[in-house]
């Protein structure tokens, strides 16, 4: 469908329709008898593991994924560690998750490096995902790299590879 435009031009299309398609109600209903898997909080990452993503030119921050954190729930949640490094030096480490069926994300826990441990997110409760500001690298991970659509991977290996490679090549 979008093979004619440029990467830019498809991620402007799939970030445009994002929350069009949560409006429309192409992201289907939350399941009532879904279970969340209980989460473990990953190692902290590591330099080696980051693979660095492009959100938006108009943010002067750098995004990466902590390849080592990325996995695929038996629930089908694709849950990463999210690393956020800003021009002046500040880092931001969170533990996230994405729910492709129903277009929402969650912040589990933020990293504490002076402790050494992952930090219970106060609010942590599933949110529609948009396209807008604080929200935007969730965004993009999840409408370039790891959902089609309403549908997440199917093996750890396609998240992986979606989030390397991009889920529309």
């Amino acid at each position: 469908m979008l093979q004619g435009f440029s990467r830019v031009g498809r991620l402007a299309v799939a970030l445009a329709l994002f929350p069009v398609c949560a409006v429309a109600g192409l992201f289907t209903e939350p399941d009532p008898n879904w279970q969340e898997d209980a989460v473990e909080y990953p190692p902290p990452p590591s330099e080696d593991d980051l693979h660095k993503f492009f959100v938006t030119a108009a943010s002067p921050n750098v995004f990466y994924v902590d390849k080592a954190s990325l996995g695929l729930g038996e629930d089908r949640v694709v849950r990463y560690t999210l690393v956020v490094r800003t021009p002046g030096g500040a880092e931001n480490i969170t533990f996230e998750g994405i729910r492709c069926e129903t277009g929402e994300r969650r912040i589990y826990a933020h990293w504490r490096p002076q402790e050494s441990t992952w930090s219970p997110a106060r609010r942590s409760e599933w949110e529609a995902l948009r396209a807008t500001g604080y929200n935007m690298p969730r965004a993009v991970l999840a409408a370039q790299h790891f959902c089609d659509g309403p549908a997440p991977p199917r093996t750890l290996g396609d998240a992986r590879r979606g989030l390397i490679y991009g889920n529309q090549q």
